[in-house]
């Protein structure tokens, strides 16, 4: 059992709040019990369900003839085929989303061996090949590119200021730069990371 207790928990506000954020947990999850994995299926045949729904052309006949689909087609072989197009997107978002996990872990400090045990327990050259640029070797005064949540930012360092600060394009549109503040590139990365993720819209 995870001693949980040694764990900071400042607040938002807190001075240490994103220090604190950016120092990597060790353990950094507890193992899914039986329960949490059908919770999961649960909530994922919801989202695929509903997806199988718009684009099943059974449901879309019952729509135009202006009549409920009722739960009981489902059983229906073409509904189930709706419904295995729809598992495949689901799929492809996780895709997408481990990437953006992966990358932002990566940059925050996490190293291959980490972001493979996540994944499955996969080893770190399989990482690698998996996410290329998740964990990258910066060369001096060179900017740390991050995608996430749709968005893109650059973590730039001010030598000036001894500082970093970042540029950040959200999925939504909106732009921002913030000041050279930061101590740690890190501390950025995370700024930016909750910047794309307040300003993220859902895919189309």
């Amino acid at each position: 059992m995870v001693d949980v207790s040694r764990i900071p928990t400042p607040d938002k506000n807190d001075d240490d709040f994103w220090a604190s954020v950016m120092n990597l947990v060790e353990p950094p999850w507890v193992e899914p019990a039986a329960d949490d994995a059908f919770a999961m299926d649960d909530h994922v045949l919801d989202a695929v369900r509903a997806l199988a729904e718009r684009i099943s052309t059974r449901a879309l006949a019952y729509r135009a003839a202006d009549k409920s689909f009722d739960p009981g087609l489902m059983a229906a072989p073409d509904v189930q085929l709706a419904l295995l197009r729809a598992l495949y997107e689901a799929k492809l978002s996780v895709e997408r989303l481990a990437e953006s996990a992966a990358t932002v872990a990566g940059r925050g400090g996490a190293s291959y061996v980490q972001l493979g045990a996540a994944w499955g327990g996969i080893k770190r050259q399989s990482a690698r090949l998996k996410w290329p640029h998740a964990v990258v070797k910066r060369a001096a005064g060179e900017s740390i590119p991050l995608r996430y949540a749709g968005g893109a930012a650059a973590i730039h360092h001010d030598p000036n200021a001894d500082a970093w600060w970042y540029t950040a394009t959200a999925s939504d549109g909106q732009e921002e730069e913030s000041a050279a503040v930061h101590a740690t590139s890190t501390e950025a990365i995370a700024r930016a990371t909750e910047f794309l993720l307040v300003h993220a819209q859902p895919a189309p």
